[in-house]
């Protein structure tokens, strides 16, 4: 793994890069609150073994669990200069993105954020992006009329049943509000919580799954097969 400096104006971010053979699938992780894809290394190293160079930015931890429209246009913008880093612009990538880092990513793929009545935020779509895997996604960005018509790329998304903060209705309503033009393919992991998905975990929070390991193996390889489809 190489951890690269880029430029975001006058500010810098780092990326994590992952690579793999030449001319391999690229994937964009966007990270959730917490700011640092490490913490899913089970899942980006899988990712690598199985062929695919992974980009992930790092980002300070959010403040809030409502970010602001600054703290989620500064991601999906530098999400933007990364891919440009590392991906030719005729290129295609796969986006994979846990808690806000996935509703990002939806964002980046055409749908209209918002957050609350009269409160849109303006996020540039990036044609790059061919597939999004969206782990335990906030969906209530996208309540307001049309918000996810432009979205048409196939999607894999996965909740735990026992997500008490982006609980599985609302992965199950993402599924119907794009059911007339685009299928989600829904997994529900029985038992699961929302930080069930990460290797470390913040502190102080309980893990309800006891064969945790397991589980971070099995969810892995499945999201493997599916970005090795695009």
């Amino acid at each position: 793994m190489l951890t690269q400096t880029l430029k975001d104006g006058g500010d810098s971010f780092e990326v994590s890069v992952r690579k793999a053979a030449t001319g391999s699938s690229v994937v964009l992780f966007s990270v959730g609150s917490g700011g640092q894809p490490e913490r899913l290394s089970t899942l980006l190293d899988a990712l690598t073994e199985s062929g695919c160079t992974g980009v992930a930015p790092h980002f300070e931890r959010l403040a809030s669990t409502t970010p602001t429209e600054e703290e989620l246009t500064l991601r999906a913008r530098r999400l933007t200069l990364a891919l440009d880093a590392f991906v030719e612009p005729s290129a295609r990538a796969i986006g994979v993105g846990h808690s806000i880092g996935a509703a990002t990513l939806v964002a980046m793929a055409g749908a209209q954020l918002w957050l609350g009545p009269g409160q849109p935020v303006s996020i540039a779509s990036d044609r790059r992006l061919a597939r999004l895997v969206l782990l335990e996604p906030p969906t209530g960005f996208f309540q307001g009329p049309g918000a996810l018509d432009a979205v048409r790329v196939p999607v894999l998304s996965w909740v735990g049943s026992a997500d008490s903060i982006t609980p599985p209705a609302q992965t199950e309503w993402l599924a119907r509000a794009m059911h007339d033009w685009n299928v989600v393919d829904v997994r529900i992991t029985e038992g699961a919580g929302h930080f069930s998905f990460m290797d470390v975990p913040p502190p102080h929070t309980t893990e309800p799954l006891p064969n945790k390991q397991t589980f971070l193996r099995e969810y892995s390889s499945e999201i493997c097969k599916f970005v090795g489809a695009a």
